[in-house]
């Protein structure tokens, strides 16, 4: 390793020993620790509205955004639901298994594949959205209305 190199190296290990040693760092401060908090807040919050359905955040997402865009090459719909390629691949199958959601070639690129709702799909698509907004007032719910937009403000810059 270059002398440089390895002095950028130990200064960062001397500022992680600090760090460590920092009396002032508190786990409950920090942004990731809160928003891992919130989010188990938001899941907790999702599963006792949208129990019934049996359904996950990321097949709610998959199915409201196929209702509001209609077929959508699945690619596409991992990009629009913030889902990798894997991730996506596995939810459309478990929608596919439950009759939810049907895969065909797109007219202009045979290389891509469509997937839209089946007749069963969007009237359980139209039920969940129904309820949907009960999982976010409810996860709002400590905040004034003003501060709950000026978080949704800042969760759109932050993502």
């Amino acid at each position: 390793m270059t002398e440089p190199a390895e002095a950028e190296r130990n200064g960062r290990e001397d500022e992680a020993a600090q760090a460590a040693d920092d009396p002032s760092f508190r786990l409950e401060t920090q942004v990731g620790h809160l928003l891992r908090r919130a989010h188990q807040r938001n899941t907790e919050i999702f599963n006792a509205v949208m129990g019934r359905f049996s359904v996950t955040p990321t097949q709610f997402a998959a199915l409201v955004a196929l209702l509001d865009r209609g077929p959508t090459p699945q690619n596409q719909l991992g990009r629009l639901t913030a889902m990798d390629p894997a991730t996506i691949f596995g939810v459309v199958g478990r929608l596919m298994k439950r009759g939810y959601v049907r895969q065909s070639p797109v007219v202009d690129d045979a290389r891509l594949v469509a997937i839209s709702l089946t007749e069963e799909g969007e009237a359980a698509a139209r039920a969940m959205r129904a309820v949907g907004e009960e999982v976010s007032t409810r996860t709002l719910d400590p905040l004034t209305p003003r501060e709950a937009k000026t978080l949704l403000a800042l969760l759109r810059k932050l993502s």
